[in-house]
């Protein structure tokens, strides 16, 4: 995609290498915590993109940091069902983290642009 913020695309890049994981949960994990997570992801995805085009960017975005949170926590506890392997886990932290990192500067650039205005 063409100028694509790099928010999104390491949020299309985080779903396109864990949904392939989630798919393959255990039948008995795979339609509530693996469907929770999935919905996650793309809603979060979602509200990214949608944010990118608003006016009043900022009260798109500050919600989003409780959703990554969550996502945060339904990792963990795939890990402590012993769902995936450590790797793993630390894997997509590693892209979550990248991903609030990213989510804190955008909010932290709207806030000052509120305050000059």
């Amino acid at each position: 995609m063409p100028s694509e913020l790099p928010i999104i695309q390491k949020t299309y890049d985080l779903i396109r290498w864990y949904i392939p994981i989630l798919n393959r949960l255990p039948r008995n994990h795979k339609f509530l915590l693996g469907d929770r997570i999935t919905a996650g992801l793309y809603d979060l995805l979602d509200a990214l993109i949608q944010a990118r085009y608003e006016l009043n960017k900022l009260d798109h975005l500050e919600p989003l940091n409780a959703k990554l949170d969550i996502l945060r926590h339904q990792t963990r506890l795939l890990l402590d069902f012993n769902l995936i392997r450590t790797e793993r886990y630390e894997h997509a932290g590693q892209l979550m983290n990248a991903i609030g990192t990213d989510l804190g500067g955008w909010i932290k650039q709207q806030r000052q642009r509120q305050v000059i205005a």
